[in-house]
């Protein structure tokens, strides 16, 4: 029998089963402020878009339509798991109302989100997605010995906050041009899974 002073010990599934509860708390403080986000949030890498279309502008799941089914198809090619997509708005939904609806999500709001989903790959789909990146890690980024990397260029991995972040100029808009949709291929492959094989 247990005295008072005696704890008991905490199980191994005790512990995931409070993380995943604390996650979920999280999760669900961040989308009463008006952060969107669509799909697996243990994901270990986060689609970050900006530029939403007439469907999830009007409240419908991101990356539903053609660029979600492009974007899981171009990542289970490099390795990832079929549930391994999650997507982060760059903009805000309906929330609490401190944020309007299709605002830039501010800085520190952005930077929760990201930090509680806590992926190892950050792909920034549109340059709207980029430059809020851009802002909100200002502080990591200036750090970045190449300029253009530091800048998140499109196609040049940078390095931030030990995630590696990849900015597209445009994927959704990329989808109807061969050449450009192409390029957008050959961005991505560099975001293999991190336990991939070389």
């Amino acid at each position: 029998m247990q005295t008072i002073g005696e704890r008991m010990p905490t199980s191994q599934s005790q512990k995931k089963e409070a993380i995943a509860q604390a996650t979920e708390q999280e999760l669900a403080s961040l989308a009463g402020r008006g952060v969107r986000i669509a799909g697996n949030a243990c994901s270990p890498i986060v689609l970050v878009k900006g530029d939403l279309d007439d469907a999830e502008r009007a409240g419908g799941e991101l990356a539903a339509g053609p660029d979600g089914a492009a974007l899981r198809k171009a990542l289970g090619a490099i390795g990832y798991a079929p549930e391994d997509f999650c997507v982060l708005a760059s903009v805000a939904g309906a929330g609490d109302g401190a944020v309007a609806i299709g605002e830039d999500l501010p800085c520190e709001l952005f930077r929760e989100a990201l930090e509680a989903l806590d992926p190892e790959a950050v792909l920034l789909l549109d340059d709207r997605a980029a430059d809020t990146m851009r802002e909100t890690y200002a502080d990591m980024l200036v750090a970045i010995d190449d300029f253009d990397t530091a800048m998140l260029k499109p196609g040049l991995v940078a390095h931030v906050q030990g995630r590696r972040v990849l900015a597209l100029d445009g994927f959704e808009a990329a989808l109807t041009d061969k050449a450009a949709k192409q390029r957008m291929w050959a961005y991505i492959k560099q975001l293999t899974p991190a336990a991939a094989p070389l």
